[in-house]
């Protein structure tokens, strides 16, 4: 699936929904899905900046694929990892660089987050996209 279309089965999902309490919920059983993070990847390198729970975001680069591998010790922000995975795992550095992450509003999820999550998914979102700009500048200086 493209990232485009794996958003909109995010937003497709989400709009099931109407109060805020379900799509937390949600959120928190996409989390509990996740799969646990190798303890030897939960390194001070791996940790997100700007999060006010800690957050592991780990990046493998493999025949021009892009794979992400992340946890949180918060079950709330476990979720948002998730769906971030969910949409940019499995692309090319340039699909991902390219994106627009326009589920993260349609689903209301930024508006619905306190001040300090809010800022942790943005640093989330730019480490994510840091590891693609990384991976593609190994491979064009090959």
């Amino acid at each position: 699936m493209t990232i485009n279309e794996l958003q909109e089965s995010i937003i497709d999902e989400f709009s099931i929904f109407d109060d805020w309490m379900d799509k937390y919920a949600l959120l928190i059983d996409l989390g509990n899905l996740l799969e646990p993070l190798d303890e030897k990847q939960k390194t001070q390198q791996n940790i997100i900046v700007g999060c006010q729970s800690r957050v592991w975001l780990n990046a493998e680069f493999k025949d021009g694929i892009v794979t992400y591998q992340g946890e949180s010790d918060a079950v709330l922000v476990k979720g948002i990892v998730s769906l971030l995975i969910k949409v940019l795992s499995g692309h090319t550095p340039d699909e991902i660089l390219e994106t627009d992450l326009y589920f993260i509003d349609e689903i209301g999820l930024k508006e619905h987050l306190s001040p300090t999550r809010s800022n942790g998914l943005v640093a989330m979102v730019k480490q994510m996209k840091m590891y693609a700009l990384a991976f593609k500048s190994v491979t064009s200086s090959k």
